[in-house]
């Protein structure tokens, strides 16, 4: 494609050089080759005009840098080379319409529907999917987990991709056949335009609570970021917004999104448009009548618990804005067998109940073991085994230990993702919030020796609840990843344990 096209729609300051043939897009130095347009931004960790030279090394054709100093230089050094300058700060921006252009705008191809908030996203966008696909639609789904494009499952490295990234997906999706898209929006990708431009037909608010504040640095920050799903600041207002307004922001913006022009569909357990009626739990499943505008349904579903009924609230609602009959809905609901990592059990036949969950936040946590107690009752313990990220906000740790504290017989504070930070002192940030509740706790701070030590201290009708990891299968270390999964870790215990209840 020629490079001209390609610039259609973006903010351009200046440019120079040929109008070059362009047979790919990269905003990683690594991936270009000979032909390929290269995007060179400044990011929060580093400053992509530092690898222009690389990418020319490498082949690039032209280059796009939100620098006026790497412009000049870069147009200095390389006359051959088409090269442009966007705004400082509006890279993402840029590369988002660019690549829209190279993919030949997929996104106006497939109806999205984006999922944000700090808990719940991930479940709800698995079960809006299963929703869709269950009345024959195609879809692409991208998310925390994993990418799925017409059925094909992909790894996923991001809660929410790059723009170019996001958009190849879109693309291979319309090309196999795909008429919808789910994902996962997260408030990183908000602030930073990943998602910019992007036509959402549906955006669902699940809930906010506090975390990410390393990166946004206050609530109002984070909550801005998500409200831009909703405003329009994204580029436009979704068509229908589904949101939870037994969330004190979710109140915001139900408001504000109906005001942007979107059409609102509110939710809650008690309060909105869609809500929940005669609910019965059990650690296997639960049922309820969804009771909404357009009547109301009986819903059967292997998902369990109080936040599970919010996400499919959640999904119901966005499924209807897709034109989906209540019972179509509610089908494709009970269609969905698991979301890995979030309430997974695993089972080696022991007496006692084994939960992988990903809480990493307090809420998260407090809903788990709430959840958790509601099973076992007084008679029996719960056993939770926490860590907290390293790197990332320090204001949360003592927050979740007090959350696992609180709703736990027996705490085990363990690493969780320490990265480039000393795990034990993360350990003493949580623990202080452990200790406040008098609860009983043990520090572990390898992972694997505190997963075995949970299920060796569990009795017959307890429950041992492992957070914070989910579906994940890897412990960032210091020096980089080295694979780790907590149901596999758990397993092996499990096993090691037979014995003892055979």
């Amino acid at each position: 494609m020629r490079f001209e096209a390609m610039l259609n729609g973006a903010e351009v300051v200046r440019r120079a050089g040929p109008n070059a043939d362009v047979n790919g897009v990269e905003f990683d130095s690594r991936r270009v080759g000979p032909g390929s347009l290269f995007f060179a931004m400044q990011g929060g960790t580093t400053d992509g005009n530092r690898y222009i030279g690389k990418a020319v090394e490498q082949g690039a054709a032209a280059v796009v840098t939100d620098s006026a100093a790497a412009f000049a230089e870069t147009a200095r050094r390389f006359a051959e080379l088409a090269i442009v300058q966007v705004p400082s700060g509006g890279g993402r921006r840029a590369m988002a319409a660019v690549t829209m252009n190279f993919f030949g705008h997929p996104e106006r191809q497939l109806a999205l529907s984006g999922v944000t908030g700090t808990n719940g996203k991930t479940t709800t966008a698995f079960l809006l999917d299963a929703m869709l696909n269950s009345v024959g639609r195609r879809t692409v789904l991208m998310g925390t987990i994993e990418n799925h494009v017409a059925g094909a499952v992909r790894p996923a490295m991001h809660t929410t991709l790059e723009s170019r990234d996001l958009l190849a997906l879109l693309r291979e999706g319309v090309d196999a056949g795909a008429s919808e898209a789910v994902m996962e929006v997260s408030s990183h990708a908000l602030a930073q335009g990943r998602v910019y431009a992007l036509p959402f037909d549906v955006a669902i608010f699940t809930n906010l609570t506090q975390d990410h504040l390393d990166y946004h640095g206050t609530m109002e920050n984070y909550f801005a970021a998500k409200r831009a799903l909703f405003d329009g600041e994204n580029g436009a207002a979704p068509r229908v917004a589904v949101v939870n307004v037994e969330d004190a922001y979710g109140a915001i913006l139900a408001s504000v999104a109906r005001d942007a022009g979107a059409q609102v569909f509110t939710y809650g357990i008690r309060t909105g448009d869609y809500r929940v009626e005669d609910s019965r739990m059990s650690a296997s499943g639960m049922t309820f009548r969804m009771v909404t505008p357009q009547g109301s349904v009986e819903m059967r579903t292997r998902l369990t618990g109080r936040v599970n009924l919010y996400n499919l609230l959640a999904a119901g609602g966005a499924a209807v804005g897709r034109g989906m009959t209540l019972e179509q809905m509610a089908a494709g609901a009970a269609s969905l067998e698991c979301v890995p990592g979030r309430f997974q059990t695993v089972d080696a036949g022991q007496p006692f109940t084994v939960v992988v969950d990903y809480a990493h936040t307090d809420d998260a946590l407090r809903n788990l073991t709430a959840l958790a107690r509601e099973f076992v009752g007084q008679e029996h313990r719960v056993i939770t085994l926490f860590g907290c990220g390293g790197d990332r906000d320090r204001a949360k740790r003592p927050k979740m230990g007090r959350a696992a504290g609180e709703g736990s017989n027996l705490v085990i504070v363990t690493s969780d993702n320490p990265r480039s930070e000393d795990p034990e002192a993360i350990v003493a940030d949580a623990l202080s919030g452990v200790a406040a509740t008098g609860t009983e706790y043990v520090v572990e701070v390898d992972r694997a020796q505190a997963i075995r030590r949970a299920v060796e201290a569990a009795l017959p009708g307890d429950i041992v609840l492992l957070a914070g990891k989910g579906h994940e299968k890897e412990q960032v270390l210091r020096d980089g990843p080295v694979p780790f999964d907590d149901a596999n870790v758990a397993a092996a215990a499990l096993r090691a344990l037979t014995g003892a209840w055979a």
